[in-house]
């Protein structure tokens, strides 16, 4: 499974974004996709995933700004974020759960700068 992600960038607070993540294999088959975030000097952080059955759940830090979902179709993975502060300011990871009977394995995608100037 290989991850891609997209869609970062340089904005002023108060300003949006919209993270992508493709995947390259049906997402239907993946458990749980999310979005993490590590900004320099911190561990890497859980910002929102989403359940195959759409089931969807926010750091409290972003809960109300940032929406999480996903386009099966197109096999992408969306974070739309808005209203951004200079703390969101860190490189954004895609990830992906798939539990099998084997077991279960995390996938991670390159990730993407976020940078919120004040």
């Amino acid at each position: 499974v290989q991850l891609q992600a997209s869609g970062g960038g340089l904005v002023q607070a108060g300003g949006s974004l919209r993270l992508s993540c493709a995947a390259s294999v049906n997402i239907v088959s993946i458990n749980v996709m999310a979005w993490y975030r590590q900004a320099p000097g911190y561990q890497r952080e859980l910002v929102a995933r989403i359940g195959s059955s759409r089931t969807r759940n926010y750091a409290e830090s972003v809960k109300g700004r940032f929406t999480i979902s996903k386009d099966n179709a197109k096999n992408i993975m969306y974070l739309q974020m808005n209203s951004l502060k200079p703390e969101d300011t860190a490189v954004y990871y895609c990830n992906a759960l798939i539990q099998d009977l084997t077991g279960s394995k995390d996938y991670w995608g390159q990730g993407t700068q976020v940078t919120v100037s004040s």
